[in-house]
């Protein structure tokens, strides 16, 4: 019998990045457009990424598994 390979979901696979623990990393939202009326600050620490939640941690393992 066959061992059935998985998909990737070619979407989120573009979107999130694992770290070296197995953990998923994903960009910041609201640094598209309106600019100018946010702080040098805010859009300076929104280029940085962050964790994703640990609620979401197991949905993205499914949808990439061999990331």
């Amino acid at each position: 019998m066959k061992k059935l390979k998985l998909k990737t979901h070619r979407g989120a696979a573009k979107r999130f990045k694992k770290t070296a623990s197995g953990k998923f990393m994903r960009g910041q939202s609201f640094k598209r457009h309106i600019l100018t009326s946010k702080s040098r600050k805010r859009k300076r620490a929104l280029r940085k990424q962050v964790m994703v939640s640990d609620s979401e941690q197991d949905k993205l393992a499914r949808m990439l598994p061999y990331k």
